[in-house]
């Protein structure tokens, strides 16, 4: 039966889009850089993520991808890019301010309290998750919080996952306490949480509400529309 669900945070939970755009603007602002358009806005988020794969693929450091993606977006609007590491600091502070569940994730979280462990997994800042973990209370609803900042390796390193599961358990099984089938993954990036989850040897729920196709060479076991789709998996026979 299962045991624990590991949660991926930004895109799977929260609406990381809306957080973005709000955070954003306000460091424009802040930064007296003139407005944030729609059209910047979505060339940002598309810099953002595709600096984010390039580090879940090993290919730049998080410093890099920090700084490198805002470098990148301002020299393409014509901002000078020499304010990018001080703009990534104001950015990571003001995340958490604009941190919004999606529809039906707050409730979803509240059902499986206290009938499974349910633990972040993230490779957000520790100063950005624990903004937006305050400010929409998923520090008191979560059990445990893991931040890849903290422990040394990002998803979808396995050893990120190894340091999870012996903190979760006692070292008694592969898997810290528990059995493989006892864990489930949920996230929404195939780069950092289907392919982590594939790396750690756990099953997966692949959150996925634009119905993107699944990456060659990577496995998920369930596919969800919506959060609360994930209370009636097979594997929560048992627990809901």
């Amino acid at each position: 039966m299962l045991k624990v669900v590991l949660w991926d945070i930004d895109g799977t939970l929260l609406d990381f889009k809306a957080a973005e755009r709000v955070a954003i603007r306000r460091c424009f602002a802040d930064f007296s850089l003139g407005e944030c358009t729609d059209e910047m806005l979505a060339e940002y988020s598309r810099v953002n993520v595709k600096y984010w794969e390039m580090m879940e693929r090993g290919e730049i450091s998080k410093p890099a991808l920090l700084v490198g993606r805002f470098r990148e977006f301002f020299s393409s609007a014509g901002i000078d890019p020499g304010v990018s590491e001080e703009f990534n600091e104001a950015y990571q502070r003001a995340l958490g301010d604009g941190a919004t569940f999606f529809e039906g994730a707050r409730e979803t979280v509240e059902a499986l309290k206290g009938r499974v462990i349910q633990a972040a997994v993230t490779n957000g800042t520790k100063v950005a998750q624990d903004g937006k973990l305050r400010h929409t209370g998923l520090d008191k609803l979560l059990d445990k919080v893991y931040i890849s900042e903290v422990l040394g390796y990002e998803k979808p390193d396995r050893r990120f996952f190894d340091k999870v599961f012996a903190d979760l358990g006692d070292g008694s099984l592969p898997f810290g306490g528990y059995e493989r089938e006892e864990i489930l993954m949920v996230g929404d990036s195939l780069t950092g949480d289907i392919k982590g989850a594939n790396n750690a040897g756990i099953p997966v729920c692949w959150f996925n509400p634009e119905h993107k196709p699944l990456t060659a060479g990577l496995s998920a076991d369930w596919e969800a529309e919506r959060v609360e789709d994930i209370l009636r998996l097979p594997v929560m026979e048992g627990v809901i």
